[in-house]
């Protein structure tokens, strides 16, 4: 992506330096097992419990010191998030709207939130009742190492994504799906997950073109990135790669092909409107 010279959002509190957790022998294949399962709708905690006696934890006394790596992905994280205020506010206004920024946590090792305590395990995520995204900037990282996802549109798209959830929420798409989550059974409530979440995949490809014409951000090989992560993070995917087959009653985020043709019509199209995934039978979606 083209970042230099834009502007780092203000929107941002790193609490990197609060200290967390130092896990010990072991954990590695324990926190990668806790990715996948987050990504494909478990529960991390259940596997971080079940490996409980395979590792040790012990508090981190000292304060955190963040590597040059970091240090850039943060600076890259704030630009990302500049232009996610700078293309929603735009939207917003032409929809007679005012668009109110959410603000980025950056944290390591685990965080309090409005919605409750959590660690890095369970990726980057959105919490509506503080209006914040969450994430541990080592998630990247993981990204490139465990789902063979790298570059930086890929890494644009993740923030993006969880943006779009904050667009949900400030449409009041977000908590009338919850809502309704909380009336349904298990599989009528991973149904209405995976529109959520298709339609945020959407509204991060609407970012991505609009950002684009605004900046001219986008280079050669960006798009495949950003397509080849949202199929690596999908559903189907995700539980193959766990474990060995895939259970479509369970999926939360959607499919790997659900996730790339939705981001794709956000990209091509720019246009808020063409993203209603609720409305759509299931099978269609």
């Amino acid at each position: 992506m083209r970042l230099n010279g834009r502007r780092e959002s203000d929107n941002v509190s790193d609490r990197r330096s609060s200290g967390g957790k130092k896990v010990g022998a072991g954990i590695g294949a324990v926190i990668v097992a806790a990715i996948i399962a987050w990504i494909s709708g478990g529960n991390p905690l259940e596997v971080l419990m079940s490996n409980a006696g395979s590792f040790t934890q012990t508090e981190q006394a000292d304060r955190y010191t963040p590597t040059d790596e970091e240090e850039e992905l943060a600076r890259f994280s704030r630009q990302i998030l500049a232009g996610t205020e700078d293309v929603w506010t735009k939207i917003f206004a032409s929809m007679g709207i005012e668009y109110e920024a959410p603000t980025l946590v950056l944290f390591t090792g685990a965080v309090k939130s409005g919605c409750g305590n959590a660690t890095a395990s369970v990726g980057p995520f959105y919490c509506s009742a503080d209006q914040s995204l969450y994430i541990d900037l080592s998630f990247f990282r993981d990204m490139r190492k465990t789902l063979g996802a790298d570059g930086d549109f890929a890494y644009a798209y993740v923030i993006a994504h969880e943006v779009g959830h904050h667009v949900q929420h400030l449409l009041g798409i977000l908590d009338k799906a919850h809502a309704k989550m909380n009336r349904q059974n298990k599989t009528e409530a991973n149904n209405t997950s995976v529109r959520i979440e298709l339609q945020a995949d959407f509204l991060a490809g609407v970012w991505a073109h609009h950002d684009n014409k605004m900046f001219n951000s986008i280079e050669d090989g960006d798009i495949e990135e950003a397509l080849n992560a949202s199929m690596k993070i999908g559903d189907d995917y995700l539980q193959k790669k766990a474990r060995g087959y895939s259970v479509p009653d369970s999926f939360t985020h959607g499919t790997s092909e659900q996730r790339s043709r939705w981001l794709k019509r956000g990209l091509s199209t720019g246009d808020i409107t063409q993203g209603d995934t609720f409305s759509i039978p299931y099978q269609n979606l």
